[in-house]
C-alpha cells in the first residue's frame, strides 16, 4: 500500500531542482456518502481515498454516513476525491463547512500511574472520544499522550480532566500555543497591588500576547512574539519598575521529563524498601524459624484458642504491605474497573486479596475454635508485593534509559553565553555573560574555541572550523566564516567567531531535533496493534482461566479424582486450589506485551538520532525494514546538488562578458540550481559583490524546462531543447552536436537563443558524491533494488546512471510523474523507499512507503518524509533500512518472549506439571517471574543501544560535501 502525505512542502519545477518553492496548506474537506451498509463499504471507499495522490488522512464513518478527508489542494481537489468515492459506487455530495479556517495545536499530557496497554488504550479511548479532538495518542512507554486538537471547539484545561476523569493524575507538558511561553520568578513582591503594576508594565511592551500572574507562587507567565521582544527585555522592565526594589529570574518548577522519572524511580525504591521491613520478618516466621527449635516452640505458642503468636504476627506485619504499601494496586483497580477496564493491578489485587482474606478467615477462625487449625498464606500476599514493587522499580529504572538520547541532545546546549554590545559604528563595546535561555533573536553572541554555540545564527565576523557531530553525526570539522549557519550545541574547535542568533528556544535546530524524536517515540507501529488487541481480552481471559483453575483442583479433591497423598501436609484441598488459582493470576504479564513495541521503538529512534538518522516513529520504522526499492533522485541526492558551470560554446561572435550579463540578468529570478550556478559564473566577469545586472521586463518560468525574459529589448530564452521547440526556435546541428557531447560526458547542456536564434550552450556539471557507487552496490548485496527518476535530460541521466551503477534510469519527469512512477513500482509489489532533498521531490516523498529526505542540520522540519538524513551521506540510507531490520528483529525477539513466558507460564502455574512432576510454583515465585517478565523485554530493548553500523560500510571513506 502506498503511503500518503504527511507534510506541507510543495515545489513546482525545473529539470531537476526546485524552481519555486511554495508552502501548500493543509485542508479538511467533510464528503456525505450515500449507500454504505457495513464496515467493508467504509473500507474500500477509504482504501480509494488514500490511493489519490495528496492525501495526508481519510477517515470514513459508516453510521454517520460520512467521510472526512485531509488533503493537500496543489495536488488533489475536492471534486477528485468526490468523483473517486462515486466510481466505487456510493452518492457523493460535499458538506460544506468553515473547516479549513479552524487552527489545529498539539497538546502534550504526562499521565502517571498507566500499568500497562489497557491503562494506556482507556485514556486514549477517552481523549478521541472528545468533541474537537482530532487525534490522540497515548504511548505506555513514555507515559505521555498526544492529542491534536481545535482549539476553537475543545481546551487544553478540559483535556486534562479528560484525563483524569480515566483516573490518572495529569501534567500538562504543552498547548502547543507555548512556543513562545516563559515564566519568571518574581522576588520583592510583597502585595497584590505591585504585581498588578508589574503586569501592566510587561503588558505595554510590544509583541506581548498574554500575561497571567500567580501571586502565591511569585510567578508570572508570559507569552510573546520572539521577533519582537524577548526574556531579557522582561527582567529589565521588572527590575525598573519600583525603583529597584523587585528582581526577576527565571522560573523552574521541575515538571520537566528527566525530574518526574527521578521522582517516580525514587518512589518505587522507597516503596520496595518499605515492603521489604515488614515481608522480611513475615517470610522468616512462616519458612524459616519454623524449623528452628526454640524459635519455633515460641511462635507456635496459642493466644485465643487455636490462634498462636506467629500468625497472629504474620498478620500484623503483612497488614500495612497489603493496604498501605500496597495501595497504588487498589487505586490502579478501582480506576479501572470504574472505567469497564481491567488492567494489571487488578490482577495483583486479585491476587494479594484472595491470599490475604483467605488468611484473616483462617486466622479468625482459629481464633474462635478450639480444635481448627489455621494455615495462612500472608508471605504469599506480602511477598507478592514486594517482588512486583523491585520488578515495577527495575522496569522504570530500565525505561528511563530508552530515552536517554533525547536527555543528551537537550544537556548539548550550554547554560552561559557572552553577548556582546556594539556602539553607533559597530565596535564591541562590552562582553556580557548571560543565560543562555535569554539570548533574543539578532543577539550577537562571542564563541571562543572549546565553547559551545548557544544559539542557530550566522557567522557575521572571524573564521574558525565547528564540530557538528552531536548534531549531525559528521565527524569531520566544518569550515565557518562570515555568512555561514551555526547550530546551537556544536562546538567551536579554532577559531573566534561572532554569531547572530536567527533562531532561538523551539525554533532552534536542537529543539526541533527533540520534538521530533519525541514525536517519534510517541508514533505507535502498527505491529504494535497486535498487543493492544491481546491487552483488550488478556486480563479478562487470566481472571476466567484462573476460576477455571481454582474450581477444577477443588471439584477434583472434593471428588477424590486424585490421590489425597498430592495434597501437602499443611493444606487442605481448597487451599491447594486456592494456591493454583492465585499463581495463575499473578503470573500472567500484559506489561511485556504493552512494552515489547514501544521500548525498541524509542531506542531505535535514539540511536537513530545519534547516527545523524531522524525517524519519524514506529511506522517508518516498520515500513523500512520491508523496503526492497529504492528511487533515488539525482540532482542533491546521487550528486553533491552544487552544479558549476564547466564550459561554454558560442555561436555568434560576441564578448563572453556580454552573453553572460544578458543570460545572468534573466536567470537571477529564478531559484533553480542550475540558474544560481549560472548567475554565480556570471559574476566573475564583474564585481562578484555588488554586481547589478540589466533591468529584466517579462520574466516567465517554464516549470521543468526553463526561463523566458526581455533584456535590453532583446528576448532571452535559457532552458533546455524542449523549451526551445515550443517556443519555434530552430536548433541548429552544431548546438544538438554539443548538447550530445555534454550529455555524454554526465554534464547538463542549457541552451541559450536571443532574439529566436541559438547563440550558445552552457555545459553544467554537478558532480557525484563520493561513495555514491559503493552505496548502490551494498544495497544490491542487500536485495534492494536501485533506480533513478531525475527531471534531467536521459542524456545526462544515463551518463550518471552508468556511472553510479544503477541499471533502471526514468529521465526528464514532472514532479507529478516521480510520483506515478512510486505507485506504479507499489503497484508491482514492492515496498519503496523515495530518497530526495525534501523539498523538489515532495509528490514523491509522501506517495512512497517511506520517504527520505536528505537535508543538512538545519533543515529537519521536512514534513514530507518519514526519514530525515541529517547528513548528505548517502551511506545513511544503508543505515536506516539496517536499523529497521535489526529493531523489527529485536521487537520479534521480545513478542515471541512475551507470549511465550504467558502461553508457557500460565500452564505451569495452574499445575499441568504438578501430577507428573509433582512441582507446584508458589504464587510469589510467580509474582517474581511475572515482575522479572517485564524487565526482560526492557533489557532486550536496551541492546539496540549497542548498535553498529553495517561492516560494509566501514571500508566506505564517504564524507559530507560542502562546497566552498
Amino acid at each position: 500500500m502506498p503511503k500518503y502525505p504527511k507534510g506541507s512542502s510543495v515545489a513546482s519545477f525545473s529539470g531537476d531542482g526546485p524552481e519555486e518553492t511554495e508552502e501548500a496548506k493543509r485542508a479538511t474537506a467533510l464528503f456525505s456518502v450515500i449507500g454504505m451498509t457495513c464496515s467493508a463499504c467504509a473500507g474500500s471507499v477509504e482504501k480509494a481515498i488514500k490511493r489519490l495522490p495528496g492525501i495526508h488522512d481519510a477517515a470514513v464513518d459508516v453510521l454517520g454516513n460520512r467521510a472526512q478527508v485531509v488533503f493537500y489542494p496543489a495536488f488533489v481537489s475536492e471534486e477528485q476525491i468526490q468523483e473517486t468515492i462515486e466510481d466505487v459506487g456510493f452518492e457523493a455530495a460535499l458538506i460544506v463547512e468553515e473547516m479549513n479556517e479552524k487552527s489545529t495545536l498539539i497538546c502534550r499530557i504526562r499521565i502517571k500511574g498507566m500499568t500497562c496497554t489497557s491503562c494506556s488504550g482507556t485514556v486514549e479511548s477517552a481523549l478521541q472520544g472528545v468533541h474537537g479532538v482530532q487525534k490522540a495518542i497515548v504511548a505506555l512507554a513514555t507515559e505521555e499522550a498526544e492529542i491534536q486538537y481545535d482549539p476553537k471547539i475543545v481546551s487544553a484545561d478540559k483535556l486534562m480532566e479528560v484525563v483524569e476523569d480515566t483516573g490518572f493524575e495529569a501534567i500538562l507538558l504543552s498547548t502547543g500555543e507555548d512556543r513562545s511561553k516563559i515564566d519568571l520568578r518574581l522576588d520583592g513582591v510583597r502585595t497584590e497591588r505591585s504585581m498588578r503594576i508589574i503586569e501592566n508594565s510587561l503588558q505595554a511592551l510590544p509583541g506581548i500576547e498574554n500575561i497571567s500572574t500567580d501571586f502565591l507562587l511569585k510567578k508570572i507567565s508570559l507569552s510573546y512574539k520572539p521577533d519582537r521582544t524577548g526574556p531579557r527585555t522582561f527582567i529589565e522592565v521588572v527590575e525598573s519598575t519600583g525603583s529597584g526594589r523587585f528582581k526577576a529570574s527565571l522560573y523552574s518548577d521541575g515538571v520537566g521529563k528527566e525530574p518526574h522519572k527521578h521522582r517516580e524511580i525514587k518512589q518505587y525504591y522507597q516503596s520496595f524498601l518499605w515492603s521489604l521491613v515488614f515481608t522480611i520478618p513475615v517470610f522468616l516466621t512462616s519458612m524459616v524459624f519454623m524449623y528452628v527449635p526454640g524459635i519455633k516452640h515460641g511462635l507456635d505458642k496459642k493466644i485465643v484458642n487455636m490462634l498462636s503468636i506467629g500468625e497472629l504476627l504474620r498478620w500484623i506485619l503483612a497488614t500495612p504491605v497489603q493496604f498501605i504499601i500496597g495501595r497504588r494496586f487498589y487505586i490502579g483497580s478501582y480506576k479501572a474497573l470504574r472505567h469497564g477496564s481491567a488492567n494489571m493491578d487488578v490482577l495483583i489485587a486479585l491476587g494479594t486479596n484472595a491470599a490475604y482474606f483467605y488468611s484473616v478467615y483462617s486466622v479468625l477462625r482459629a481464633a474462635t475454635s478450639p480444635s481448627f487449625k489455621s494455615t495462612d498464606f500472608f508471605e504469599t500476599s506480602s511477598m507478592l508485593i514486594s517482588f512486583i514493587l523491585l520488578g515495577k522499580y527495575l522496569e522504570v529504572l530500565a525505561k528511563g534509559k530508552t530515552s536517554e538520547a533525547i536527555a543528551k541532545l537537550m544537556d548539548l546546549a550550554p547554560e552561559t553565553a557572552t553577548l556582546l554590545t556594539y556602539d553607533s559604528e559597530g565596535n564591541v563595546v562590552n562582553e556580557t555573560e548571560i543565560d543562555s535561555r535569554l539570548i533574543q533573536k539578532n543577539d550577537v553572541i562571542k564563541i571562543v574555541p572549546g565553547g559551545k554555540v548557544a544559539s542557530d545564527g550566522v557567522v557575521i565576523w572571524g573564521q574558525s572550523h565547528v564540530n557538528e557531530s552531536m548534531i549531525t553525526g559528521e565527524a569531520r570539522p566544518v569550515a565557518k566564516r562570515k555568512g555561514h549557519t551555526v547550530i546551537g550545541g556544536t562546538v567551536n574547535e579554532n577559531g573566534v567567531l561572532h554569531v547572530q542568533t536567527t533562531h532561538i528556544g523551539s525554533e532552534s535546530a536542537l529543539a526541533q531535533i527533540v520534538r521530533l524524536i519525541e514525536s517519534a517515540q510517541m508514533a505507535k507501529a502498527p505491529i504494535q496493534k497486535f498487543a493492544d488487541r491481546i491487552s483488550m481480552y488478556f486480563v479478562p481471559m487470566v481472571i476466567s482461566f484462573a476460576f477455571i483453575t481454582w474450581l477444577s483442583w477443588f471439584l477434583a479433591g472434593k471428588l477424590h479424582s486424585y490421590p489425597g497423598s498430592w495434597v501437602p501436609s499443611s493444606m487442605d484441598t481448597f487451599q491447594l486450589s486456592l494456591q493454583f488459582g492465585i499463581a495463575v493470576v499473578v503470573i500472567a504479564c500484559p506489561c511485556a506485551l504493552g512494552l515489547a513495541t514501544p521500548t525498541a521503538v524509542m531506542v531505535a529512534t535514539g540511536v537513530g538520532a545519534s547516527q545523524g538518522v531522524l525517524i519519524k516513529g514506529g511506522q517508518a520504522l516498520e515500513s523500512t525494514h520491508k523496503v526492497n526499492c529504492i528511487v533515488f533522485d539525482k540532482t542533491g541526492t546521487l550528486t553533491t546538488g552544487k552544479p558549476v558551470v564547466v564550459s561554454t560554446r558560442l555561436l555568434k561572435n560576441m564578448v563572453l562578458g556580454d552573453f553572460y550579463e544578458y543570460i545572468a540578468a534573466a536567470e537571477v529570478n529564478s531559484e533553480h540550481p542550475l540558474a544560481k550556478a549560472i548567475v554565480q559564473y556570471a559574476k566573475r566577469f564583474g564585481d562578484e559583490d555588488n554586481h547589478v545586472w540589466p533591468v529584466v521586463r517579462d520574466f516567465v518560468s517554464v516549470t521543468g524546462h526553463g526561463v523566458k525574459a526581455t533584456v535590453r529589448n532583446k528576448e532571452i530564452l535559457v532552458g533546455n531543447k524542449t523549451l526551445m521547440l515550443d517556443s519555434g526556435i530552430h536548433i541548429p546541428v552544431e548546438a544538438s552536436e554539443l548538447l550530445r557531447e555534454a550529455e555524454e560526458m554526465a554534464q547538463t547542456g542549457i541552451i541559450v537563443s536571443m532574439n529566436q536564434e541559438v547563440i550558445g550552450i552552457i555545459a553544467i556539471s554537478d558532480p557525484l558524491k563520493p561513495g555514491a557507487q559503493d552505496v548502490i552496490s551494498i544495497l544490491n548485496s542487500m536485495k534492494v533494488k536501485s533506480i533513478m527518476v531525475t527531471g534531467d535530460n536521459w542524456g545526462t541521466a544515463n551518463a550518471i546512471a552508468k556511472e553510479v551503477g544503477i541499471d533502471t534510469v526514468v529521465a526528464e519527469t514532472r514532479p507529478e510523474q516521480k510520483a506515478e512512477k512510486v505507485k506504479e513500482l507499489q503497484m508491482c509489489g514492492f515496498t519503496v523507499a523515495m530518497v530526495g532533498d525534501g523539498i523538489n521531490d515532495s509528490p514523491a516523498l509522501v506517495s512512497a512507503d517511506v520517504g527520505m529526505a536528505i537535508g543538512a542540520g538545519t533543515d529537519i522540519a521536512i514534513e514530507a518524509a518519514d526519514i530525515v538524513l541529517m547528513k548528505s551521506n548517502l551511506e545513511d540510507v544503508i543505515i536506516a533500512i539496517d536499523l529497521s531490520r535489526k529493531t523489527f528483529s529485536r521487537i520479534r525477539l521480545n513478542y515471541m518472549w512475551a507470549l511465550g513466558y504467558n502461553i508457557l507460564g500460565i500452564p505451569i502455574a495452574a499445575g499441568v506439571l504438578f501430577p507428573f512432576t509433582g512441582f507446584r510454583l508458589p504464587p510469589w515465585i510467580a509474582g517474581a517471574a511475572m515482575a522479572a517478565s517485564s524487565v526482560s523485554v526492557v533489557l532486550c530493548s536496551l541492546l539496540l543501544k549497542n548498535y553498529k553500523r553495517p561492516k560494509t560500510l566501514n571500508n566506505m571513506q564517504i564524507r559530507g560535501i560542502m562546497v566552498e
